[in-house]
């Protein structure tokens, strides 16, 4: 006798889409969660990741929630700069990014030093600390990045474009 559990993907019978956090149902006796909107989602060899099958992207589940896994700087570099600007919307000002210690190497030559201290590093004009290792948290295995928060409007934020 089959269990049900055993006949569903890893994830269970039905996720969040990681695109539209609509709730998707996966397909029975599969590893695949398929979208209305953005297509099939596949849960990798490794059983950790799910993977959207159109374009390769890759995400991680830590607390109901799915991370992107970013292999190219832009796609990182864009994600912060999203969320800077949604804190803008609700009215507060990003004052820190801690990034996940895997992504040093893919955002380090990104970064601005300040010509005062040579140490402090920047993106978007906010400090840039990295995170412990994922052997010590094991969250920074999956997250990407936090952002500090403090109420206001930032000061000369050139980002944020209204349309």
């Amino acid at each position: 006798m089959v269990n049900s559990a055993q006949q569903y993907p890893i994830f269970g019978s039905e996720i969040k889409c990681p695109h539209c956090r609509q709730v998707i149902p996966a397909l029975i006796l599969t590893d695949t969660y398929l979208c209305p909107r953005h297509g099939a989602f596949e849960v990798s060899p490794n059983g950790k990741d799910l993977v959207h099958l159109q374009s390769d992207r890759q995400w991680r589940l830590w607390n109901d929630e799915w991370y992107r896994q970013h292999t190219h700087p832009d796609g990182i570099r864009f994600e912060i700069h999203e969320n800077i600007d949604r804190l803008y919307t609700q009215g507060y000002r990003a004052i820190k990014v801690m990034i996940a210690h895997r992504y040093i190497d893919l955002v380090s030559p990104y970064l601005e030093t300040s010509a005062i201290s040579s140490h402090v590093q920047r993106l978007y004009g906010l400090t840039v600390e990295f995170s412990p290792p994922e052997e010590e948290e094991p969250r920074w295995g999956i997250i990407n990045f936090e952002l500090e928060k403090e109420l206001g409007t930032p000061k000369g934020y050139p980002y944020f474009r209204s349309f």
